[in-house]
């Protein structure tokens, strides 16, 4: 009976021996290293657990996140699981990031008809872990960052040259404004006075009517002096044209129109060498003038 006795619990004991190497349990002791070595939070990883070869070659197994079975552990994100199944040596490939660090024991994996257990990994971390109380550094100094000190400074000068120039245009700017515009004013009717006087020589070559040319000259001559003087010249005698205080020459003006009216009403032929020396006059009077007026505007 004890013979008995004794080959049941030795035919047990195989079975049980038997149903271990069947599940095949593997410890991180058996071989199973890192790629890379050193592992830290964060890092995409590959755990390599070289196992026994095959009889023959077979193809492989491969687990991803839609497989029934895929792994799951709270602080590591599996990617993929390979199980290279060769006659030379087969390995059990574990691709993965953790986020925690630590000695983190990996759960039980099933590939092929296999259990892998016992395995972990190891998972450093930059921070030291001796150091306590630790806190995130506050925000750095604006003018810290390159540029942010001439953003700054350029964008308050920039504001204080505004400013002085509104308060300056406030209290001085428009007279000086109103000043120049008057300036422009009397640039302009200047330039429209010499195209007046190079029309009138164009017509009198083209034998327009001497008369005609010499009204039009002497009307259009009072007008421009009107403007340019602000006194009614057109309602003016030679005379009063000649004692007219103003800045250039009135003599010139006293001669000029007293020519014209001796032309105009003397009742005789007006010659077109008489127009063309009025027309000259008045082109070294113009001249004269824009000299004058030049060096006005550049002052």
């Amino acid at each position: 009976m004890k013979r008995y006795s004794v080959l049941l619990l030795f035919i047990l004991i195989c079975a049980a021996i038997c149903v271990a190497i069947r599940e095949v349990s593997y410890a991180q002791n058996t071989g199973a290293y890192l790629i890379p070595r050193v592992v830290y939070v964060g890092d995409q990883a590959m755990l390599v657990l070289p196992l026994p070869g095959l009889p023959k070659e077979a193809s492989d197994l491969v687990l991803t996140p839609q497989s029934h079975n895929f792994p799951y552990h709270i602080d590591i994100d599996f990617h993929r699981i390979v199980l290279e199944r060769r006659a030379s040596g087969s390995r059990l490939l574990i691709e993965f990031t953790a986020f925690a660090p630590g000695i983190l024991e990996l759960p039980v994996i099933e590939i092929g008809g296999e259990r892998f257990t016992g395995l972990g990994v190891t998972i450093n971390s930059i921070i030291d872990p001796d150091t306590q109380g630790l806190e995130l550094s506050g925000p750095a100094s604006s003018l810290a960052i390159p540029g942010t000190a001439l953003m700054i400074y350029g964008t308050m000068a920039a504001f204080v040259l505004l400013l002085s120039l509104t308060l300056w245009f406030l209290f001085k700017g428009r007279r000086y404004l109103n000043s120049w515009i008057a300036k422009w004013k009397r640039w302009n009717l200047f330039i429209s006075m010499k195209i007046t006087e190079k029309r009138l020589h164009k017509t009198l070559l083209k034998g327009g009517k001497t008369r005609e040319i010499l009204d039009a000259l002497s009307g259009e001559f009072r007008t421009f002096l009107s403007l340019f003087t602000g006194n009614n010249c057109r309602a003016m005698t030679a005379y009063e044209l000649e004692k007219l205080s103003v800045e250039f020459d009135s003599v010139f003006l006293g001669i000029f129109f007293r020519r014209c009216d001796e032309l105009r009403f003397s009742g005789g032929k007006v010659s077109s060498q008489d127009i063309f020396q009025l027309l000259a006059d008045l082109h070294l009077f113009l001249e004269t003038l824009k000299k004058g007026k030049k060096e006005e505007m550049a002052a």
